[in-house]
């Protein structure tokens, strides 16, 4: 699967744009600010439904603007899919393939499959569990739609019993036959939740753990290990055993939605503490490599790879190891971004590989001459 052509109007600080892609390396180069990511993300609009960045539609809409599209052109298979969407101030976006709208967005989701590596993927290591977990819930719900639909009523039943704990902690009688079906509901939408996660880390870590040796040429001996209370006890007995402390705090303490990933560096040593930038940034991009290679499997075609600022806090070796890899048969369409085209076109250079490059300029974009392989 490729992006052919990306039209833009009002997106962001780009007021219009149309781009011509290659199927292997594209990239956008400028001075910080330009909107170059700005492209990006209006890719992954297409793929993904909304930001990278921002979860608010309307500020993606060009300042002095009502309204903006972004269209794309997708080759899958041999077919040609046309992506539109459009967003007008206080009215709802509308996404449609081939000029036919969507009922649900939720139905688009993996169609286009999309992997976007950029420095905000910090708060992967850095903030708390909801993070990570958004990191899984992004990868399996690109190739499970029911996952996604489940991890919905989940947390519509989450947000429920937690309502229902606040109300008997302000003077209100706990009502214990409405607990006891929140419960039941909460346990029906949980387990299946938990049992998929832990199937995708099986398959998962062994990726990531390929990708980090190839990345750093086993520099460092890094660990990535899922961490659930459902590994401890049943999720019904977990409820009951914990409903007093739920009662006190006012909300539910245990379940799918306390899940982690636990990082580490050399042994058991937590990376957020001990980890050099570098060594998080090549963390996390194996994360992301590995969800790659993850999608690609199950998907049986090759998602887009969106890099961002791919090269700030990478030393050159481990720049070079990146570009050959990502840049192999194994990896298909690739987007990235960096501030200096020079830089660019020697590293691709280097490893004889072509690429296609746009000099992005205040939101306007102007193909430069082809770096073209061999």
């Amino acid at each position: 699967m490729w992006l052919k052509r990306l039209a833009v109007l009002n997106f962001k600080n780009c007021a219009e744009a149309t781009l011509d892609f290659t199927p292997v390396v594209n990239a956008f180069t400028g001075a910080n600010g330009a909107g170059k990511t700005n492209l990006l993300d209006a890719i992954h609009y297409l793929s993904l439904c909304k930001s990278f960045f921002n979860p608010i539609d309307s500020q993606q809409i060009r300042r002095g603007s009502d309204w903006f599209m972004v269209q794309g052109e997708f080759e899958k298979n041999g077919q040609l899919d046309a992506v539109s969407c459009s967003l007008k101030r206080n009215q709802k976006k509308q996404f449609k393939k081939n000029k036919k709208a969507y009922t649900r967005l939720a139905d688009h989701i993996g169609l286009f499959p999309l992997v976007m590596v950029s420095p905000n993927d910090s708060a992967i290591v850095t903030d708390g569990s909801e993070e990570r977990r958004r990191f899984i819930d992004n990868v399996i719900s690109q190739t499970d739609l029911a996952y996604l639909d489940g991890l919905i009523a989940y947390n519509k039943c989450l947000a429920q019993r937690n309502s229902l704990l606040k109300q008997a902690g302000k003077g209100g009688v706990l009502d214990s036959s409405l607990l006891d079906v929140l419960d039941v509901q909460l346990v029906e939408l949980g387990v299946p939740i938990f049992e998929k996660r832990q199937a995708f880390m099986a398959e998962f870590i062994p990726e990531f753990d390929n990708h980090y040796r190839f990345l750093t040429e086993t520099a460092e001996t890094v660990s990535l290990v899922y961490e659930s209370q459902l590994m401890h006890g049943s999720f019904s007995t977990l409820l009951s055993q914990y409903l007093e402390r739920d009662r006190l705090l006012e909300r539910t303490t245990v379940g799918i939605h306390k899940d982690d990933l636990l990082f580490s560096i050399h042994g058991d040593m937590p990376l957020k503490k001990f980890g050099s930038q570098g060594q998080q940034k090549s963390f996390l991009i194996a994360l992301k490599l590995a969800q790659y290679s993850f999608l690609h499997h199950r998907k049986n075609f090759k998602p887009l790879l969106l890099l961002d600022d791919i090269f700030d806090k990478l030393d050159d070796q481990r720049t070079r190891k990146l570009m050959q890899m990502v840049s192999a048969d194994d990896f298909g369409q690739i987007f990235l971004t960096d501030t200096d085209s020079t830089r660019i076109n020697r590293i691709f250079e280097e490893i004889n590989r072509s690429v296609r490059i746009f000099e992005i300029n205040a939101g306007t974009a102007r193909q430069l001459e082809e770096h073209e392989q061999g």
